[in-house]
């Protein structure tokens, strides 16, 4: 489900991009609806450096972030895979198991995942 990004989605947009100066897909021309893929595909340099990223957001940024993506709000859709299992990872490792295990249903589910 598209949306507006919110203040608090360009805060965290910010903190694992602080060079992303415009809410614009370059490709697209379209205004960003969700952060993990534009900082997938416009920021990070690769898997490693969208894992350091992601490393950045505190507990309540990454647990707001996983709301969104639980709610539908949050498009996993065009995500690398290796950059999805990194996140799902990450997020096994700071917010649990049960959680990542629903991450990785929402990635599975998404309109790019095949």
């Amino acid at each position: 489900m598209a949306r507006l990004l919110s203040e608090m989605d360009i805060s965290i947009l910010k903190t694992v991009a602080p060079e992303c100066e415009g809410y614009l897909c370059s490709g697209s021309g379209m205004a960003y609806r969700s952060i993990l893929p534009p900082l997938a595909n416009h920021y990070a340099k690769d898997a490693q450096d969208f894992l350091r990223r992601i490393k950045l957001l505190s507990r309540y940024d990454l647990e707001y972030l996983v709301r969104l993506i639980l709610s539908g709000e949050e498009s996993l859709g065009c995500v690398p895979f290796d950059y999805i299992e990194l996140f799902i990872e990450n997020v096994s490792e700071r917010m649990g198991e049960k959680i990542a295990a629903q991450v990785r249903n929402s990635y599975n589910n998404s309109e790019c995942s095949n």
